[in-house]
């Protein structure tokens, strides 16, 4: 990121702008990369040592990522009373004591157990809750590019932690590259939270100074009704289209390694897209990009039959595709935020996450079941009904629910 844009990211209404925004990059990598990217590439070790199917280890996830679900409304409130200080910290260490129960597991009750703590940890100490004290703490103006900033660098380091849990495996072993991985957090990721996060009476100060909905009259809106539509239609298909894309693209006869390849096309869009978001809302406002990155995705998904094994409009489809989802994860606070203000923030975010995170687990079912061209026509009609559904709020970006900053 150009320096003029990452000063402009950092920038906020409170002196320590700019170190949330660089400790939040450093400890979201290290979060998501010790607590979740590993996990499927110590899925075979951990299958052979602990005598399990690899279905049944995978269980392991579905518990975290529902754990992480029901656990969101209530760490959105005490994030809205309290601020992110003592629980992010304390979420930190439910990551630090999950990850070393995960490699003392000897059995498959051990290792559910210790996805509990996981997803709890998730709930508490990542996106949603970094994004919960960036909103109160950075400026109407600099909220953007301080969220595009995070997750820019969130999502192009923990890329790495592929390769790299994979040569700890290699040389080390499963439990003693989660034991590595679990010190990385205890040093670095719990002290770094309690260190730079605003604590509770920072928190009041700030919340006292900006207006917004309560949780109860924003869920009587229209306005709300709209956004849970829309992204949650979004993020399933994002993630039923996730889990299908390789297989589908060697039914249709791509070759093992093209099929593999052809997804790297996301990530560059979904990276371009972060990139270009700032500018782009501060140009046209939030919600339109949204709607026209979602109305994108829609495309390239309803299109892709269409491509066949040609490789050129195949790439243009992905990456159709990977625009809308870049997007989507910096859209989604920000549009909360600008719709019903800061106040309860956390709150109104944390009620979307349970049918969010079931979208996530029952899609991939459907398309897999469907398996053949008929799945990408269906993701494609549900991303197309995400993309209308922001169509009536657009009128609603000039008016945002919280007062100057």
């Amino acid at each position: 990121m150009p320096r003029e844009g990452w000063r402009r990211a950092g920038r906020a209404d409170e002196p320590d702008g700019r170190r949330l925004v660089i400790v939040f990059a450093i400890t979201q990598t290290l979060g998501y990369g010790c607590l979740s990217q590993g996990f499927s590439v110590l899925l075979i070790p951990m299958s052979h040592d602990l005598h399990s199917s690899r279905t049944a280890i995978t269980v392991a996830s579905t518990i975290s990522t529902l754990v992480g679900a029901f656990a969101a409304y209530p760490v959105g409130r005490v994030m809205d009373l309290y601020g992110g200080r003592a629980l992010m910290t304390t979420g930190s260490m439910c990551g630090v004591t999950g990850v070393f129960l995960w490699s003392w597991s000897t059995g498959l009750p051990g290792l559910y157990a210790a996805f509990v703590l996981i997803g709890l940890a998730l709930a508490m100490s990542t996106y949603d809750a970094a994004f919960a004290v960036v909103v109160v703490a950075t400026a109407k103006d600099r909220r953007d590019g301080a969220i595009v900033t995070i997750t820019m660098i969130t999502g192009f380091l923990t890329s790495f932690f592929y390769p790299l849990v994979g040569w700890l495996q290699g040389g080390l072993g499963w439990r003693t590259t989660l034991d590595v991985l679990a010190v990385v957090m205890m040093l670095v990721v719990v002290p770094a939270h309690l260190w730079a996060v605003p604590g509770h009476a920072t928190h009041r100060s700030r919340i006292a100074r900006r207006t917004g909905f309560r949780l109860g009259d924003a869920i009587r809106t229209a306005r709300f009704w709209l956004l849970l539509v829309s992204f949650v239609a979004q993020a399933g298909t994002t993630s039923g289209f996730l889990v299908m894309m390789v297989t589908y693209f060697q039914n249709v006869g791509f070759g093992a390694h093209t099929a593999a390849t052809l997804p790297l096309a996301v990530g560059v869009l979904q990276l371009t897209s972060r990139l270009a978001l700032a500018p782009l809302s501060a140009r046209f406002g939030m919600l339109p990009v949204t709607t026209f990155s979602f109305a994108a995705q829609a495309l390239g998904l309803l299109l892709l039959p269409l491509a066949g094994t040609s490789v050129l409009p195949t790439v243009l489809c992905i990456m159709a595709f990977g625009l809308g989802y870049g997007i989507s994860v910096v859209a989604r606070p920000s549009v909360v935020a600008g719709t019903f203000g800061v106040t309860r923030f956390a709150s109104i975010m944390a009620v979307t996450a349970v049918p969010m995170a079931l979208a996530r687990a029952g899609t991939p079912l459907v398309a897999a079941w469907l398996e053949d061209w008929r799945f990408l026509v269906l993701l494609g009609s549900v991303t197309a009904v995400a993309a209308v559904a922001l169509l009536p709020l657009v009128r609603y970006q000039h008016r945002p629910a919280e007062g100057p900053a």
